[in-house]
């Protein structure tokens, strides 16, 4: 039935319908008119989005323990897709940006994320042999096309996991952030367990390379043990700490070298292919070029290449390897994300009938 408001009520108007790929919230706030009726709701027809724009569109979460490098790598995915210029470290100095996603006050004075903060941005997936190169190599998503990314930046802390947890449920996919010196720590094994019960597909980024790590066997150990969680590297790092050389990309069978440069700018990588065997030896060394050869053989062998359908399940986890403040690894991550992510689906509403029946 049609229904009526009392003259002069302040009211807010708060549509939200979730379709097979659309996401429609709208809100206003006005005045009524004396005894104007108003359509129920209801009844209020929805539109569902273009397929076309179902097919481009990726929505995901990323989860973590505090301090493990979650807002940092929000910001760097912005500046891969364009939507920043500049990055800003969330412990900044006076004279840097403080993040993006951290806008209210007290996430600026204390360097932590204390709301959810949804940021959309297009990515232009592109070849990786358009970004420098010193030889060729496979694309990792479909060249040319326009994605339209929505990236739901949650509180880490497990004072604001209720907002945590509301987040998950509007996610696709999720991108889990582990410490590569720490591994898998508490607050991380509770929101996977939120995840794996929303079946969400999991891609796991292990971060913070470039300062002295657990072994990625002892990553993969820790995934597989804990969380029955089937992994399939989809890089390789190269060293660590202050010897970190890079990480090897199994699909385009190349190397990215790593390059300390300013953390809030774009870095061109610089990408040998394992072919080239004086140029990686001489770039990497030649200790670390026969570690690579011999764990290349380890993982070819026990290793199970992906599969899109578990992937998608989340019974197996692409794991990459990086570090998000120094930009490296993470433009690599996007572009192979893309190909595996899922695009956004309907939703099953739960029902409930009374005692009356």
């Amino acid at each position: 039935q049609p229904f009526a408001f009392r003259s002069g009520t302040n009211i807010a108007f708060n549509f939200f319908h979730r379709d097979p790929g659309s996401f429609v919230l709208r809100s206003e706030v006005g005045s009524v008119d004396p005894l104007v009726t108003y359509p129920d709701l209801n009844r209020v027809e929805s539109f569902r989005a273009p397929l076309s724009e179902i097919d481009r569109r990726r929505n995901f979460a990323i989860i973590s323990h505090p301090d493990a490098g979650k807002t940092t790598l929000t910001e760097k995915l912005l500046l891969f897709g364009g939507a920043i210029q500049d990055a800003g470290a969330v412990k900044a100095r006076a004279d840097q940006r403080k993040a993006t996603s951290d806008w209210m006050e007290i996430e600026k004075a204390r360097g932590i994320s204390v709301t959810s903060t949804v940021l959309s941005f297009e990515y232009n997936a592109k070849p990786i042999s358009s970004i420098d190169l010193i030889s060729e190599s496979s694309a990792t998503a479909q060249s040319g096309f326009k994605y339209q990314l929505n990236l739901l930046d949650t509180p880490g802390h497990q004072d604001f996991s209720e907002d945590t947890y509301r987040t998950l449920a509007a996610a696709d996919n999720c991108v889990m952030l582990i410490d590569a010196a720490k591994g898998i720590e508490d607050r991380t094994r509770k929101l996977f367990e939120v995840c794996r019960m929303r079946k969400l597909p999991i891609f796991t980024f292990t971060n913070k390379m470039d300062r002295p790590s657990l072994t990625p066997f002892e990553i993969i150990d820790q995934l597989e043990k804990e969380f029955q969680l089937e992994c399939c590297p989809m890089n390789w790092p190269i060293g660590d700490g202050e010897q970190f050389q890079g990480v090897y990309d199994r699909a385009s069978k190349c190397v990215h070298l790593f390059v300390r440069g300013d953390r809030r700018k774009k870095l061109k990588a610089t990408i040998v292919s394992l072919e080239q065997t004086e140029e990686l030896q001489e770039a990497i060394g030649e200790s670390f070029y026969k570690k690579l050869l011999e764990d290349i053989e380890v993982l070819d062998s026990l290793i199970s290449p992906p599969d899109l359908e578990r992937i998608q399940t989340g019974d197996q986890t692409p794991l990459f390897f990086g570090s998000a403040m120094t930009n490296f690894g993470v433009e690599l991550f996007l572009q192979t994300f893309l190909q595996y992510a899922s695009k956004p689906a309907g939703r099953s509403a739960l029902t409930q009938t009374g005692s009356d029946g």
